[in-house]
C-alpha cells in the first residue's frame, strides 16, 4: 500500500510546490488540508482545485471560522491573553485549530506522516509538531522547507519545471499570516528595527491619525462570552468580525514590537488586531466590575502562564487543560455591558453595568449616603501592617546590637 502524507496547505508557493516535492522525495501520495480561519484569502474551492492540479490525490478544505472563534479565540478572550502584555496570539491560536484537522484527516486517509511548510527559525514548527505529537504520537512529521533544503529559489524553479498553476512573479516584501483574530506582518525592511512601519504594511486598520468622528459601541457579555453588539445578538465570530470593521476603521489594534520567540531569538513583528484588542479591553473592564479581588489577582498570574503555554505551542498540554478549567470557572459572573469609544487608535471604556456587579455605590461614595464604617479602618490598618512593623523592630535591634 502506498504511503500517504497529509500536508498543511495554504495555497501559496511553498506548500503548492511541497505537494510534488514530497511525492518525488518519498514516493508517497499527498493529501492537502486547508482551513478557513477567517484569513479573507482565496475561495476554498479555488484552493482545493489548485492542490489537486499540483498533484495532491485529495484535498480537504474546511470552513472552520466558527469553530476557531468559539474554541480558540473565546478562551483567549476569557484569559485576556496578551503575550508580553501586548500580542493577542494571532498565529498561535490558529495553529492548534489546524493541527486538529490535520490529525483527523491523517487518521481518515490512513496517512503515516503529516507535513508542514514552516522554516526552522519560527514558532510555528513547534506549534505544529508538538500539537501533532500530543494528539497523535504515532504520526511522523515532515518539514520540507526546514529539513530538505527547499529554498524559495528552488521552489520557484520546481514550479516552473513542473508547470504548476501558481503565480510566482508577485513577491511581497513581507511575510504575512492572518485570521479573524488578527494579522501578523514581518520580514522585509521591518527586520531593521529602527525602520518605522509604513501605511502599506496595514490592511485591517485605517490610519489612526486621520481625523474622523469617534464611534461609540456597547458590548454585552454573558458569562464571559460576547453575545451582543449595541443590543443586537451576535455569535462570537460575528462579534470579532464586526469589531474588526468598527475598531479597525478607527485605527485600533496596531502593535509594533520586538518579541521573544520560543526558539530563543528576538523578532520584530507588526500586528493588527482591532477586534481582539477591543474585546479584550471590554472584557478586562467587565471583570474589574464583577470578579472578586483575590480571584482577580490569582487569575492574572494564570492568564500570563496560559498565554505563554499557547504561544509556546502547548495548547494540548495537561497544564493548559487544567488552566482552562480554572479560567472557565472564573467567568461565572462576568456578565453585563461595557460602553467604549473607538477613536484615534484607542478603545476607551466609558461605561459599565452588570447585575453581577461588586461595585457598591454606597460603600464607594464620599458623599451623603456613605455606608462604609470608617471606625473599622484603624484596627485593620494596624493589623495589616503588623508583620512589617515587627520586622522593622527586629531589623533595628539586630543592626544596633554588639559587633564582634
Amino acid at each position: 500500500m502506498t504511503e500517504r502524507v497529509v500536508l498543511a496547505y495554504s495555497g501559496g508557493l511553498d506548500t503548492s510546490v511541497a505537494i510534488g516535492w514530497i511525492a518525488e522525495e518519498t514516493g508517497a501520495e499527498v493529501i492537502a488540508v486547508a482551513g478557513d480561519v477567517g484569513q479573507n484569502g482565496e475561495d476554498l474551492d479555488v484552493i482545493r482545485e489548485r492542490a489537486l492540479a499540483c498533484g495532491a490525490v485529495d484535498a480537504v478544505v474546511a470552513d472552520i471560522r466558527d469553530e476557531f472563534a468559539n474554541e480558540y479565540c473565546l478562551p483567549a478572550l476569557q484569559a485576556n491573553a496578551l503575550y508580553m502584555d501586548r500580542y493577542p496570539l494571532v498565529s498561535a491560536l490558529s495553529r492548534p485549530a489546524i493541527v486538529k484537522h490535520l490529525v483527523t484527516a491523517a487518521r481518515y486517509h490512513g496517512a503515516t506522516t503529516v507535513a508542514h511548510g514552516c522554516t526552522g527559525k519560527g514558532n510555528d514548527q513547534v506549534r505544529f509538531e508538538v500539537g501533532i505529537g500530543a494528539l497523535a504520537p504515532e504520526l511522523k512529521v515532515l518539514a520540507p522547507v526546514r529539513d530538505s533544503g527547499m529554498t524559495r529559489d528552488k521552489a520557484i524553479a520546481f514550479a516552473a519545471e513542473k508547470g504548476l498553476p501558481i503565480d510566482v512573479t508577485k513577491k511581497s516584501p513581507y511575510s504575512i499570516d492572518q485570521n479573524v483574530w488578527g494579522r501578523a506582518v514581518e520580514t522585509g525592511f521591518l527586520e531593521d528595527i529602527w525602520n518605522g512601519p509604513i501605511e502599506d504594511v496595514y490592511d485591517y486598520t485605517e490610519n489612526p491619525a486621520t481625523p474622523r468622528e469617534a464611534d461609540e459601541v456597547v458590548i454585552s457579555f454573558a458569562k464571559g462570552v460576547p453575545v451582543a453588539i449595541d443590543g443586537r445578538p451576535v455569535t462570537v465570530l460575528q462579534a470579532i468580525e464586526q469589531l474588526n470593521l468598527r475598531a479597525g476603521a478607527q485605527g485600533v489594534g496596531r502593535l509594533d514590537m520586538v518579541e521573544d520567540r520560543l526558539i530563543g531569538i528576538k523578532s520584530r513583528e507588526v500586528y493588527e488586531a482591532p477586534g481582539a484588542i477591543a474585546l479584550i479591553t471590554a472584557h478586562q473592564e467587565l471583570e474589574n466590575v464583577t470578579v472578586e479581588r483575590d480571584l482577580a489577582r490569582f487569575k492574572r498570574g494564570v492568564e500570563q502562564r496560559w498565554t505563554e503555554l499557547v504561544y509556546d505551542g502547548l495548547w494540548f498540554s495537561p497544564l493548559k487543560r487544567a488552566l482552562d478549567e480554572f479560567l472557565a470557572s472564573s467567568q461565572e459572573h462576568v456578565s453585563g455591558d461595557i460602553r467604549m469609544t473607538l477613536h484615534a487608535g484607542r478603545a476607551v471604556v466609558t461605561g459599565r453595568r452588570s447585575e453581577s456587579s461588586l461595585y457598591d455605590f454606597n460603600l464607594a461614595t464620599y458623599d451623603a449616603g456613605d455606608t462604609f464604617d470608617q471606625s473599622l479602618a484603624k484596627g485593620f490598618v494596624e493589623l495589616h501592617g503588623l508583620p512589617s512593623k515587627v520586622a522593622a523592630v527586629r531589623d533595628a535591634r539586630v543592626a544596633g546590637g554588639p559587633r564582634g
